[in-house]
């Protein structure tokens, strides 16, 4: 059986322009073509585009994927165990995700063939390449953007590996901190919001403590940002933007 374009991109909850993107840079080209020159999806190609799919919700840039996926030395099982490896290692909001992983191991191993819709309902009809566009557009032209862009095209999947586990045990402290009743303007909270400021710049851009701020507004007022923090802890967006701002008063002064 084979899917078109249209189909695909609505069991992946992508663009069909993504769809042509991934084509044109020969990340995913569609095994056949219809008489009229239209691109045709396999079950192969949707196993592809499902694993595309799972590094780039773990932050792996396209030319990183494309050498993980066509490593010779790496089968497919391989592949999911690395992605279970990093999802489980990654905070609250996206077990969700582990668990599909782990869905796709099982149906391998059992020989059950996942549907279309089985395989990419755990990306939420989220396109990654749309918010990677977003993010350009918003902070496209900035010297931080520009220097983030930069590092990051340098990062393998180690270096992708020791930061989100980085993250990951932050938010964990994080958490904890919050459960043990610490004010967001006490020593430990404004501490661990230096330590959040300090992985910006170690791993993105020189985060200076008027951008900290900024970051931690926008936290708070976009529903995406506050829902990721929130997902550690209820009420953590509100709680990190104001240890921020005490630590760069604590900085100022």
């Amino acid at each position: 059986m084979s899917h078109s374009v249209g189909e695909v991109a609505g069991f992946a909850g992508v663009t069909v322009r993504t769809l042509h993107h991934y084509d044109e840079i020969g990340l995913l080209v569609p095994s056949g073509r219809s008489h009229a020159g239209h691109r045709r999806y396999s079950d192969a190609d949707l196993d592809r585009l499902q694993q595309i799919l799972f590094y780039r919700e773990l932050g792996f840039p396209l030319d990183e994927v494309a050498a993980l996926l066509d490593d010779p030395r790496a089968d497919p099982r391989a592949h999911l165990r690395r992605q279970h490896d990093l999802l489980t290692a990654r905070i609250e909001k996206l077990r969700k995700m582990a668990a599909a992983v782990e869905h796709a191991m099982e149906a391998r191993t059992m020989g059950i063939n996942l549907t279309p819709e089985e395989k990419f309902e755990v990306f939420g009809g989220r396109d990654p390449e749309e918010h990677a566009e977003e993010a350009g557009s918003r902070w496209d032209g900035t010297e931080a953007y520009a220097e983030s862009q930069r590092r990051t095209a340098r990062y393998g999947k180690e270096d992708w590996k020791r930061m989100q586990a980085e993250a990951a045990a932050w938010g964990g402290r994080y958490d904890a901190l919050m459960a043990s009743g610490e004010s967001a303007t006490g020593e430990p909270a404004m501490d661990m919001a230096e330590e959040h400021r300090q992985h910006i710049t170690r791993w993105f851009y020189a985060c200076s403590y008027d951008i900290h701020q900024g970051l931690g507004e926008m936290y708070v007022s976009d529903e995406r940002f506050k829902a990721f923090y929130d997902s550690v802890r209820p009420g953590l967006a509100e709680h990190l933007r104001d240890a921020i701002t005490a630590n760069a008063a604590r900085h100022e002064g």
